[in-house]
C-alpha cells in the first residue's frame, strides 16, 4: 500500500538484528528513537504468518514477474500526495500473491576504511547475486552513493541485467533522525544533497536504467525529513519485513523470520554487502525462493508489485 505522507516508518520484524547491523556501519552506540521522533510499528497481526498457511496461492507455484520499469514508468507508477510531499511505499496490494525482495548496499566512511585497511576483502556479496540469476529471481537494489563510488563496474553491470531494478539509498548511510539505531545523523541542510548526490551517481551508471525509488537508512523519516528531500522527486520505498539477515550466522533464522512474516504484496528487505555485515544472506535466499514459490508467490520487483 502507499502510505499517507505523514505516515512514518521503522523497522518492525528483525528489529533487533538490524539495529546491530546499523551500528556496526556506524561505529558507535545506538539507543532507541527518541520522543517525537515517528516511526510505523507494524500491527501484531501483520508480525506472524504461520508456516502451515499459505496466503491465497495460485494453484501452481509463479516463477517471476517481468522485467523492472524504466524510470520513465516508476515515475507514472508513484505520484507525490497534493501536499506534495514524496509517495511512502511499504507493500504492494495485498489481493495478488506477488512478493518483491529487496536489498540494501550499504557502504559508511567506517566500511572503507575496514576495506581499505583489508580488514574487510569487500561489501559486494557476489555469491548472492549470483544466486539471484541463477534462481531468475528479480530484485530491486538499494544502493548507497559510496558503494557506487567503490564499485562502479558491478553497478553497470547490475543496471544491465534486466532482473535488477536499482534504487537508492542515501550518499554515505546516515541517518534523518536523531537515534536511528546509533547511525551518523545528516543536518537538515544536507538531506537534499545527501540523496540528490547518490541519484546523480545512479543516472551516470545506470542511465535510463535508474528509478526514483529510495530507501531511507534504517527506516527512519520524519515529516521534516520527507519535505527536505521533496524536491529530489524520489519515491520512498520500505518494507512489511525485515530479514534480520544483518551479523546472523544461521541461515535458517534468516529463512524463518522471512517467512514467518511474508504475505500478499510483501516488500521484503535484505542487504548485499555480506563481509562482516550480511555473511550468510546468499545460503538463505535459494531457499527463501523455493519455499516462496512452492506457495504460489510471485516473485518481483517493488514496480512489479504495482503492475497490471
Amino acid at each position: 500500500m502507499i502510505m499517507g505522507a505523514s505516515a512514518c516508518l521503522g523497522y518492525a520484524v528483525g528489529r533487533v538484528l538490524t539495529c546491530v547491523l546499523v551500528l556496526a556501519l556506524a561505529g558507535c552506540t545506538g539507543s532507541s528513537p527518541a520522543a517525537g521522533t515517528r516511526t510505523r510499528s507494524t500491527p501484531s497481526s501483520e508480525l506472524v504468518v504461520p508456516s502451515t498457511v499459505s496466503p491465497t496461492p495460485s494453484a501452481q507455484p509463479i516463477q517471476s514477474s517481468g522485467p523492472p520499469a524504466s524510470s520513465a514508468q516508476t515515475a507514472a507508477l508513484f505520484v507525490p500526495g497534493p501536499d506534495g510531499l514524496p509517495a511512502v511505499v511499504d507493500a504492494g496490494p495485498r489481493d495478488s500473491p506477488r512478493v518483491a525482495l529487496t536489498f540494501d548496499a550499504d557502504m559508511t566512511p567506517l566500511m572503507l576504511r575496514r576495506l581499505d585497511t583489508g580488514e574487510v576483502a569487500s561489501y559486494y556479496n557476489e555469491a548472492l547475486i549470483e544466486e539471484l540469476r541463477r534462481l531468475r529471481v528479480p530484485a530491486t537494489l538499494f544502493l548507497t552513493g559510496l558503494w557506487m563510488q567503490r564499485y562502479p563496474d558491478v553497478t553497470r553491470q547490475l543496471a544491465a541485467d534486466p532482473l535488477f531494478e536499482l534504487g537508492t539509498h542515501t550518499w554515505q548511510h546516515r541517518a534523518f533522525t536523531a537515534d536511528c539505531y546509533g547511525l551518523a545523523q545528516v543536518p537538515a541542510s544536507e538531506m537534499l544533497e545527501e540523496v540528490t548526490q547518490a541519484q546523480q551517481m545512479l543516472d551516470e551508471l545506470a542511465g535510463s536504467r535508474a528509478t526514483r525509488l529510495f530507501r531511507f537508512p534504517g527506516g527512519c523519516y520524519d515529516e521534516a525529513a520527507l519535505r527536505a528531500i521533496a524536491p529530489s522527486g524520489m519515491t520512498v520505498i520500505q518494507f512489511d519485513v525485515a530479514a534480520g539477515d544483518g551479523f546472523q550466522h544461521q541461515p535458517d533464522a534468516i529463512v524463518r523470520t522471512v517467512l514467518g512474516g511474508v504475505r500478499n504484496g510483501s516488500i521484503v528487505v535484505l542487504h548485499m554487502n555480506g563481509g562482516n555485515t550480511s555473511p550468510r544472506t546468499a545460503d538463505a535466499i535459494g531457499p527463501i525462493v523455493d519455499r516462496l514459490r512452492a506457495r504460489g508467490y510471485v516473485l518481483t520487483t517493488v514496480t512489479g508489485l504495482f503492475s497490471s
